[in-house]
C-alpha cells in the first residue's frame, strides 16, 4: 500500500502494519481506541494514556529525543510521528529504519482528518470513522457561545510563552469561547511574552496550561496577584492540545463557568 503522509511524503507499506511504533502521545491514545495493543510494540515515555502500556511497551525515550537504537532492534514496519512534536533530523533519520507516516495537525478538521488517515494505514478504517462520527457529533453539541472572552495561554514560564493563531490549541480556545489575544505573531507559533506586553494587550482571561510547563496552583495565586485585570484559571493541557480520540472529551464548561461565559 501507498499513501502519501500530512507532509507529502510516499510511505510504502508492505500490509498491514504489524509492529508500530507510536512517537505521539495523543496519537499512541487514538491507536488504543483504534484496537491496535497487539500492534503497538513501542510508545514514549511521554505517553501516558492508556497507562497500562507504559508497562507493556517498550520505551522508545522522549518525543524530542528518541532512542533510535531501539527502535531500530524493535524491527517496527511503521512509525507514527508528528512535524511538531517529534524531531525533524530524528524522523529523517527514522525513514533509513522503517515507513514513517508524519501528521501535521493545526486545526479541529486537521485533526478529524488525522483520526481517518491512521485508521486507514493500520486497517482499522471502520472504527476510525466511528470515532470521527462521535467526534464530529460531539462538537456540534457544544456550546458555541457568542459571547468571546480574550484569552492568553501560557505555555511556559520563565520565560513566558504563548500559542499564536497558526496552532491546534488556538481552534480549541474557540471551541471554548475564547478569543485568543496574540492572533498572528508571523513566523512564531509559539512566542515569548512578557509582563509588560501583558498589561499592555489586557486579556479578560488569563490560561495556566499544565503542559508542556506544569502550571500549578502557587502559579494560580502568583499569576493573579499580578494580574489583577485578569481572570486566571489552570487548563487542562490535554484537553487543549491533544488531537485524536482525546476530542470526546473534550468539555470546557468547567472553565467556562468560572470566567462567567455560558
Amino acid at each position: 500500500m501507498l499513501v502519501k503522509d500530512h507532509l507529502g511524503f510516499q510511505v510504502e507499506l508492505a500490509g498491514q502494519p504489524q509492529r508500530i511504533i507510536s512517537l505521539v502521545p495523543s496519537q499512541t491514545e487514538l491507536l488504543s481506541d483504534l484496537g491496535l495493543e497487539d500492534q503497538v510494540v513501542g510508545i514514549t515515555r511521554f505517553c501516558v494514556h492508556p497507562e497500562n502500556w507504559r508497562k507493556t511497551k517498550a520505551l522508545v525515550g522522549g518525543t524530542k529525543k528518541a532512542d533510535l537504537e531501539k527502535i531500530e532492534k524493535l524491527k517496527p514496519d511503521l512509525i507514527i510521528a508528528n512535524k511538531e512534536e517529534n524531531d525533524r533530523q530524528q524522523i529523517e533519520a527514522m525513514r533509513n529504519i522503517a515507513p514513517v507516516f508524519t501528521t501535521d495537525v493545526r486545526t479541529f478538521e486537521d485533526a478529524s482528518n488525522m483520526i481517518t488517515d491512521l485508521g486507514k494505514i493500520t486497517g482499522a478504517s471502520s472504527l476510525a470513522a466511528e470515532i470521527r462520527s462521535r467526534v464530529k457529533d460531539h462538537f456540534r453539541c457544544l456550546n458555541r457561545t457568542a459571547v468571546r472572552k480574550t484569552c492568553i495561554y501560557l505555555i511556559w514560564n520563565d520565560p513566558m510563552m504563548t500559542v499564536s493563531c497558526d496552532t491546534y490549541i488556538h481552534d480549541m480556545l474557540q471551541y471554548a469561547g475564547l478569543e485568543n489575544a496574540i492572533g498572528d505573531a508571523g513566523s512564531l507559533r509559539y512566542p515569548e511574552i512578557t509582563p509588560e506586553d501583558m498589561y499592555k494587550i489586557k486579556p479578560q482571561v488569563i490560561l495556566l496550561s499544565s503542559e508542556p510547563y506544569p502550571f500549578k496552583a502557587k502559579h494560580l495565586k502568583f499569576f493573579s496577584e499580578k494580574f489583577p485585570q485578569s481572570k486566571v484559571a489552570l487548563a487542562d493541557g490535554e484537553m487543549f492540545s491533544w488531537y485524536g480520540s482525546r476530542l470526546l472529551k473534550f468539555d470546557p464548561s468547567d472553565i467556562q463557568k468560572a470566567l462567567g461565559i455560558y
